[in-house]
Formats: C-alpha cells, sequence, structure tokens
C-alpha cells in the first residue's frame, strides 16, 4: 500500500530516533520527504539512505525555533518538493532535572523548541493547506503530557500545551479539509531517554522498573510509532480529528 504516494511530508526532527523511523515508513509508503532538523549532517543521511532505498527526499537545516528559518525552510520544501500536504512536528528537547532546580533560562529554550517551535511550523504551512482545502497535522507529544513525568515538568507542560493547541488546530480548520492529531509516544529507546537515563542516580534500576511497570514488558523503540503517525497522516483517517493516542505498551491507558 502506497498511501503517500506524491505527497509532500515535512517531518521536523526527522534526522534522529522517531523522526527518521517515520521519514523511511512514509517514504515506504510513497510520500517525498522534508527532513528538517538542526543537525544537517545527520538529515543528510537519513535523507540519502531513503534515496538509496528507492525513495525521495530532502535535507533541510532549520532552527524551529526561529521563525525566520522556517519560512527559509519552508522554501526550500517548495522549490524542492512542491507544496506541502502532511506535517509532522516530532522535534523535541529536554534536560531531566526536578523543577526547583531548573532556571529560567532553561524554560525559555525548553519552551521555544518543544511549544514554539511546532506553533511557528503551524503558522507557515496552515494557510497554504487552508487554501488547497486539505492537510494532514500530527503532532509527537508525549505521554508526560497526560500523565506528568518526574523531572519533566516544562517539558511536560509545553507537550500538553501542545496536545490542546491541537485539539483547537483542529477545530478551527476541520471545515478546510485539515485535521490533526497527536500521537503520544512513552518512554522510547532514543537519544532523549539516553539523557534521562543519565540523569538518574542509578540507570540500570531506572530502565528495569519502566520494563516492569510497562504491560507489554519493554521499553518502546522508534519503529514502534510510525504505524500510529501513518494511521492519522492518511486518507484512513479522514473522519478523525483532535485526538490523541498513546502508544507507550499500556504504561499509561487514558480514556
Amino acid at each position: 500500500m502506497r498511501r503517500f504516494e506524491g505527497k509532500t511530508i515535512i517531518v521536523t526532527g526527522g534526522a534522529g530516533g522517531i523522526g527518521r523511523a517515520i521519514c523511511h515508513r512514509l517514504s515506504q509508503e510513497g510520500g517525498q520527504l522534508a527532513v528538517l532538523d538542526l543537525d544537517l549532517t545527520a538529515a543528510q543521511e537519513t535523507a540519502q539512505a531513503i534515496q538509496a532505498a528507492g525513495g525521495k527526499a530532502l535535507a533541510v537545516q532549520a532552527d524551529i525555533s526561529e521563525r525566520s528559518q522556517v519560512d527559509a525552510a519552508l522554501a526550500q520544501v517548495h522549490d524542492g518538493l512542491g507544496p506541502v500536504d502532511v506535517l509532522i512536528n516530532n522535534a523535541g528537547w529536554d534536560v531531566f532535572k526536578p523543577f526547583v532546580k531548573t532556571e529560567p533560562a532553561l524554560w525559555d529554550r525548553l519552551i521555544a523548541v518543544n511549544l514554539i517551535g511546532a506553533l511557528h511550523l503551524h503558522h507557515a504551512v496552515l494557510p497554504e493547506m487552508a487554501e488547497r482545502g486539505k492537510g494532514r497535522i500530527v503532532n509527537i507529544a508525549s505521554d508526560a503530557a497526560r500523565v506528568g513525568s518526574t523531572g519533566e515538568a516544562v517539558y511536560a507542560a509545553c507537550k500538553g500545551g501542545l496536545v490542546s493547541f491541537t485539539k483547537t488546530i483542529a477545530r478551527e480548520h476541520a471545515r478546510q479539509g485539515i485535521t490533526a492529531n497527536v500521537v503520544c509516544p512513552g518512554p522510547t529507546d532514543t537519544a532523549l531517554f539516553a539523557s534521562y537515563q543519565e540523569g538518574a542516580g542509578n540507570p540500570e534500576k531506572l530502565v528495569e522498573a519502566f520494563r516492569r511497570a510497562i504491560p507489554l514488558g519493554r521499553i518502546g523503540q522508534p519503529e514502534d510509532l510510525p504505524g500510529a503517525v501513518a494511521f492519522f497522516a492518511s486518507d484512513d483517517a479522514a473522519y478523525v480529528t483532535g485526538q490523541v493516542l498513546s502508544v507507550s505498551g499500556g504504561l499509561s491507558m487514558c480514556g
């Protein structure tokens, strides 16, 4: 099945972990991938791997917290791949500390990357989607947004804001043929999770505690996420909008 044949798809944070897995999956289904990342070298590696497998991909560098860079990146996507059909906001960053041990400068950066960055992408892409009368948006939040997470207070606040923002966008743009949904990963074996372990006193004990708490009995892998993302991004979900889906092995079961 090639549900994304000829469609232009932006994936922010597309060079690593979950983002790379999403790019490969959507390319396999025919999508033209704009691999947007702060790390251009890593984005190029992801794009080249897609091209080597017979797909079409473009590496684009941008700091999504800067609107001017987002606008420049979007111009590159238009020139290289065409109008945007699907936007997947996956980029994220965190520092794991108890809230009272953090400082406002850190809050500003966390908010800039995890919330403001996604707002910039929406604000840049939504007008063209509305004009064309179609579009799919999938925002990657976190189960931290739904149930909280020790050491991730500001990150959880940003992701919670992204969930609420997505629901509002879904309402505002439903009549223009645009859907917006959220995928919330649980603990997943990525660089972000590795840094979480580094902040723990006993990383091995922490990971084992997660394994025991997860009903399916293992830490998630990046490849566990693309199926849910692909569903929301496809026409299979044409009548689904404003929804939140946890992909966490059953760790959180939110109604």
